[in-house]
């Protein structure tokens, strides 16, 4: 897995994987966001629904222990036993919302992310065991989960898009 040495090589890292995952759904029609083709495991717009669940499940946790309320991760709805009915979940979601809305609320979200990760300070993200959502036996540091939730994925998925792209000939 990918390190950091500080916060802003986080932020950038992040900041470039989204953006280049973005632009992958520029020349996605919105008639195609459902299409789903044999081998891959997503449709465009299950792809992007999948990054905005759990984009929105990192801003929800770190903002319910601000706020006192006991985070259950993933989801109080969903244990780790249970990632398909989650994501599912994102898909019923958020999969109503057009391409471009669904790009726009990732953007917003992601602006978020980096919003508080500027504001946090070194030990908070770096050393485990700074936020009890974040305490799990494996003792994460936060940047490993934000690491894990947006950057891991938008590397790997911007692969699964393109290979959609290109089975449907949108590439």
């Amino acid at each position: 897995m990918q390190q950091y040495n500080n916060t802003s090589e986080l932020i950038e890292t992040l900041n470039k994987s989204y953006l280049l995952y973005d632009q992958e759904f520029d020349d996605i029609k919105e008639e195609q966001k459902d299409l789903q083709k044999p081998g891959i495991d997503k449709t465009p717009s299950q792809n992007i629904s999948y990054q905005i669940g759990w984009t929105h499940l990192l801003l929800k946790w770190e903002s319910d222990e601000k706020k006192g309320i006991e985070v259950k991760t993933p989801t109080p709805e969903y244990k780790w036993n249970n990632l398909k009915g989650l994501y599912q979940s994102f898909y019923d979601q958020y999969g109503s919302y057009s391409l471009q809305q669904q790009r726009k609320i990732l953007q917003k979200q992601v602006h978020e992310i980096i919003e508080w990760l500027e504001h946090l300070d070194h030990e908070t993200l770096f050393v485990p065991q700074q936020r009890k959502w974040a305490t799990t036996p494996a003792k994460w540091p936060v940047w490993k989960w934000v690491h894990i939730n947006t950057v891991a994925p938008f590397k790997n998925f911007r692969a699964q898009v393109r290979k959609w792209k290109k089975e449907t000939g949108t590439d």
